[in-house]
């Protein structure tokens, strides 16, 4: 009798102490976590993809299909405000998953998003719409964007790629993937040199177009335009740019300016950096 009392007193001690310590643990920080194998694309779901849909007077439409998605820009990323509340896709936001919202792609779809200045990557489920705010292409959850580097400036200018479909050789996984370790670190080889960041504003055929604008712009106050061309290819285009940029804000200013020549199709292009001396 005495054991089994004594058992019984050790049994609720240990298990008031794992009651104690579970209340006492701190809140799991970002790290790295495994790097797993691309999932592929889930199927399309039955909730969030209407043919198009309105948000402040603008219209948006829903892409029939996520093949070959590939887009540069600059991703922002929500927490706190909407955590619990209900996504597109009829689940509850939750803050510390890897989660997206992004404005056209179907839902859910898996995408993986690259921090141009660190290199770090992740991918996330896009599950919910949005963000709705000009030049910004994609809204991280607080999870992912810790994983990116990016919650104490709020941005970041990122390569957004959504991941191929399985194909019928691609055996799913025996276990489903869980998100939150849905990360593809940096490497511990010394980071690779950031990319040149330029606005396109224009591709032209003829190189008399180009000049064209390129004066415009000059003409305008712009001192830092220029033309590219890839001569080796045909037909030769003529790109204009805007650049190099540095940071989100340059980013932003440039778009404003040139918006207000009505210049508006524009989009963040990248080049490697020129080779180093030695390198």
């Amino acid at each position: 009798m005495n054991r089994a009392i004594t058992a019984l007193l050790l049994l609720a001690l240990l298990s008031g102490c794992a009651g104690l310590s579970r209340s006492k643990a701190p809140a799991p920080k970002a790290g790295p976590a495994p790097v797993v194998a691309d999932p592929g694309q889930p199927d399309r779901g039955t909730r969030g993809n209407p043919v198009f849909y309105e948000v402040f007077g603008k219209r948006y439409y829903v892409s029939p299909s996520s093949s070959g998605y590939r887009e540069k820009g600059v991703a922002s990323w929500y927490g706190t405000k909407f955590h619990g509340r209900l996504t597109s896709s009829g689940e509850p936001y939750d803050m510390y998953a890897m989660t997206a919202a992004h404005k056209t792609l179907p839902l859910p779809t898996r995408v993986r998003v690259t921090n141009l200045r660190n290199q770090r990557s992740v991918i996330v489920l896009v599950n919910d719409r949005g963000p709705f705010v000009d030049n910004r292409i994609i809204d991280m959850s607080y999870a992912a964007a810790q994983q990116l580097e990016m919650t104490r400036e709020g941005t970041a200018m990122v390569t957004v790629e959504a991941l191929p479909y399985a194909t019928t050789a691609q055996a799913a996984p025996q276990q489903p993937p869980q998100f939150p370790s849905m990360l593809a670190t940096a490497s511990a080889a010394p980071p690779a040199a950031q990319p040149l960041m330029y606005l396109q504003v224009g591709a032209f055929g003829e190189s008399t177009n180009a000049q064209r604008l390129k004066q415009q712009l000059e003409s305008d106050g712009l001192d830092n335009v220029l033309i590219k061309s890839d001569e080796g290819t045909q037909p030769v285009i003529y790109r204009v740019r805007l650049g190099p940029i540095t940071d989100v804000g340059e980013y932003d200013q440039l778009v404003q300016r040139v918006a207000s020549l009505d210049i508006r199709d524009v989009h963040l292009v990248t080049e490697a950096p020129p080779n180093r001396p030695g390198g």
